[in-house]
């Protein structure tokens, strides 16, 4: 098994290098944002409470996460090599909860990957996003708010898991492939993992 979390601000890219590590390394990817928006557009009752909170640009309650979560390990992640997760932990409970998910599945998280960008092009990444698939979330307003409440809630995951010995600090600047690579041969020197024989 190989569980990771994919760490760091809205628009450093999370996304496209999370395809590259399911890919590489036959992971099941748990997208917080795409599990939400997918309650949300389907109307649950889940997604309905989640809604109330995301509108605002609030993260949701951990409760309601976590439950969330449970159910997506149990229904789609038990037969796959491991997860990577996207967009959760966001905070320090958050991170205890999910060591308990996973103890509670005889398994543990394994590296925390932290893509770091510089904010100025955090903003200009996700405006560009924004123009390009209409996604409401993307207006400057919001987004500074998301890296607001990013830098006040989740920055202190990063000296958590540093002190776990499992965070993984990546350049998130630059070619998509060489970054990729830069994890890869991070995760070997922390986990052990190889990368697939192509």
């Amino acid at each position: 098994m190989l569980n990771l979390v994919l760490f760091g601000a809205p628009g450093s890219g999370k996304g496209t290098q999370s395809a590259k590590l399911i890919d590489e390394y036959g992971l099941y990817h748990i997208s917080t944002g795409e599990v939400l928006r997918d309650h949300i557009s389907r109307g649950t009752e889940l997604g309905k409470i989640a809604d109330s909170y995301i509108s605002k640009g609030n993260l949701i309650p951990d409760a309601l996460m976590i439950q969330i979560l449970d159910e997506v390990l149990d229904k789609e992640a038990s037969d796959k090599k491991g997860v990577v997760f996207d967009g959760f932990p966001r905070t320090i409970p958050q991170a205890e909860a999910l060591k308990e998910l996973l103890r509670k599945r005889n398994t543990d998280l394994h590296a925390v990957i932290g893509l770091e960008v510089p904010e100025d092009e955090l903003m200009e990444r996700m405006i560009r996003r924004g123009q390009e698939t209409g996604r409401a979330d993307d207006n400057p307003e919001t987004i500074k708010s998301r890296l607001n409440v990013y830098h006040n809630q989740t920055l202190p995951l990063k000296e958590y898991y540093t002190n776990e010995g499992k965070y993984l600090p990546i350049n998130g600047l630059g070619v998509v492939d060489d970054i990729f690579n830069d994890i890869a041969a991070g995760l070997e020197k922390a986990t052990g993992a190889k990368r697939r024989e192509h």
